[in-house]
């Protein structure tokens, strides 16, 4: 029997001796991944979304706020702005360009965002069937939103005031038309139903004293984008500064926010990595115990022939095998937690989390835990150079 085979069926011969190290090196590895997971997707998906978009104008109040409601479709809006005072921005010298955005009902949870065609440039989007809106109450679903609602083209349906699903505020004056379907993007546009500026005016205009008079007209944000390095110093201070509007830098913004959350992702992986250091110590105590009450095998194994390096290897490999039990275990049970948060903010807010291969920090993560486990196997196996072996084979007698 090759000593690899004899160390597994010495590990499998007595499971509970290495339960408690196992649930250890389990709960260690599967916190670890769970959170390297969750954060890299995370800080990816917001730097996706984020991206196309270098500044936002909105109403004064939080800038994470407004970045958190006007890009990422998170959050409730800041406030309104008036649209021709927002519009005067397009003509600056430092504006490439400048989409207005209007949203405030939502379709089954799913908003409905007023803008124009030149937002689908923004993520890249294109139409998988039917065409773009040209009119108001015509509407442009994305791809999330068509299979969860199953929406087809010419599908109509009536929005709701508000921006939570469970509203009781219907329009029922006003039906939406479906006239485009967009491929799948991985974006925030997968998630939203476009439809024109007009649109979200025309739905609330029993609000308005005057419908579609220029100066009462009102946005919710502008999305800008720099012509120039120049503008992300000038800009934002003109508008902070020189106007009733604020601006507010999405990347700034969203590393603000990443960085809040790096304290508790940091404060979970240290607990981790402390669960990992005791599911070491748990397996020298293990491999410890096992070793004192196999001394009579061990003598035996000597008595035929085996040399003390041999044993050692025995127990070396007894530890690597609980090392990488624990570690694929661990790594499962973390892509099981990604997989169920997933289904909870693909129904909660539309965004989806991928299950990925293991990444180099995972990688890095299995190299620590099999020396941690070989460490321990190799300080708990010192008692085998010291076994008086005729003085335990005459005490078995």
């Amino acid at each position: 029997m090759t000593l690899l085979k004899l160390s597994f069926k010495n590990l499998v011969s007595k499971p509970l001796n290495a339960l408690l190290s196992l649930l250890l090196l389990v709960l260690s590895v599967g916190l670890v991944t769970f959170i390297l997971q969750l954060s890299s997707q995370v800080k990816g998906n917001m730097d996706k979304n984020t991206k196309p978009v270098d500044l936002v104008v909105g109403a004064k109040g939080s800038p994470l706020q407004l970045v958190l409601s006007s890009v990422m479709h998170l959050d409730n809006p800041t406030g309104n702005i008036n649209l021709k005072e927002a519009e005067k921005l397009k003509k600056s010298r430092l504006v490439k360009k400048a989409i207005p955005v209007s949203y405030g009902d939502n379709y089954k949870g799913f908003r409905i965002l007023g803008t124009d065609t030149t937002y689908f440039s923004l993520y890249h989007a294109k139409l998988q069937t039917g065409r773009y809106f040209k009119k108001s109450f015509e509407t442009v679903v994305g791809s999330n939103v068509a299979k969860k609602l199953d929406l087809q083209l010419n599908s109509t349906f009536h929005s709701s005031h508000g921006l939570a699903e469970q509203s009781l505020d219907t329009h029922d004056a006003h039906s939406f038309l479906v006239s485009g379907i967009l491929e799948p993007t991985g974006s925030v546009i997968d998630n939203l139903i476009v439809t024109p500026l007009a649109s979200i005016w025309d739905v609330h205009e029993h609000h308005a004293k005057e419908p579609h008079d220029e100066d009462e007209l009102e946005i919710t944000s502008l999305l800008v984008q720099f012509k120039n390095p120049m503008a992300m110093v000038q800009l934002p201070r003109y508008i902070n500064d020189k106007t009733n509007m604020q601006a507010a830098l999405p990347s700034f913004e969203i590393n603000r926010l990443v960085d809040l959350l790096g304290v508790g992702v940091q404060t979970v992986q240290f607990i981790a990595f402390a669960i990992l250091l005791v599911s070491g110590l748990s397996i020298f105590i293990s491999m410890l115990k096992a070793i004192r009450e196999r001394k009579q095998e061990l003598a035996l194994l000597r008595t035929y022939g085996a040399t003390a390096n041999q044993l050692l290897q025995i127990v070396l490999l007894e530890g690597l095998f609980l090392g990488l039990i624990g570690f694929v275990i661990g790594w499962l049970i973390g892509r099981l937690g990604v997989w169920l948060l997933s289904s909870y903010t693909q129904n909660t807010y539309g965004y989806a989390l991928s299950l990925s291969w293991p990444t180099q920090l995972e990688g890095f993560l299995l190299l620590a835990t099999l020396v941690i486990t070989v460490l321990a196997s190799i300080l708990a196996s010192l008692s085998i150079f010291k076994l008086n072996i005729s003085k335990i084979l005459s005490e078995e007698k």
